[in-house]
């Protein structure tokens, strides 16, 4: 039975996308189950890109490399917290469907559903790497919406549930990795300060 609290145009979206997912060509349903997994890698690798890409950029770049992972981990925390407070049913349980899903098999119970983890996760990463370049952030983002599109696509999430994960994911870390960065810059521009000190001779001078 699905959840009052699960809005009908979200449950309407999700029985039309797992009917077109089914409809699909089997390579199709093969890439979808493993993409969904393997955006997430490839998310870190294009994330892993950018931060190289600033760390020739002085303490202030070091420090958003340093923290943005950070970030992501914080933001995927909260979304660990906010499924146990709404212990919403995962759809593949909750609407009923004469058709298989995608992803093989239903998540157990206990594994709830809003807001997709796999989505804040993409979101989160997304926004970490056009932090830090925009070029590869721009390569990002398109492949963090279509991560968070798999997750629907595949019959684990409602839409509105991988909606609110690149939604957490995205705001989360643009809002900490600026503030976790600005302290970390100072402590990184001390230390630079303390290694740049000259070393005083401790080889006294000879009187003459």
């Amino acid at each position: 039975m699905v959840d009052a609290d699960v809005p009908e145009i979200s449950v309407e979206w999700y029985q039309d996308i797992v009917d077109f997912a089914a409809d699909t060509p089997q390579p199709v349903q093969w890439f979808a189950e493993h993409f969904t997994e393997g955006a997430i890698l490839l998310l870190g690798a294009l994330w892993l890109v950018a931060a190289l890409s600033r760390l020739g950029g002085g303490p202030r770049g070091w420090a958003y490399a340093l923290v943005s992972p950070a970030a992501v981990v914080l933001a995927y925390g909260c979304s660990e917290a906010l499924k146990v407070v709404v212990d919403q049913e995962r759809p593949c349980r909750a609407v009923v469907t004469e058709l298989a899903i995608v992803a093989g098999e239903c998540p157990p119970t206990g594994d709830w559903s809003f807001p997709s983890n796999h989505s804040t996760i993409a979101g989160g990463l997304a926004m970490a790497t056009l932090l830090l370049s925009r070029r590869v952030g721009w390569v990002a983002l398109p492949l963090a919406a279509l991560a968070a599109f798999s997750r629907t696509f595949v019959g684990v999430h409602y839409p509105h549930d991988v909606i609110a994960g690149v939604l957490l994911g995205t705001a989360l870390t643009a809002l900490l990795v600026p503030l976790l960065a600005r302290p970390t810059t100072g402590l990184l521009q001390r230390r630079a300060r303390r290694t740049e000190r000259p070393v005083p001779d401790p080889t006294p001078t000879a009187r003459r």
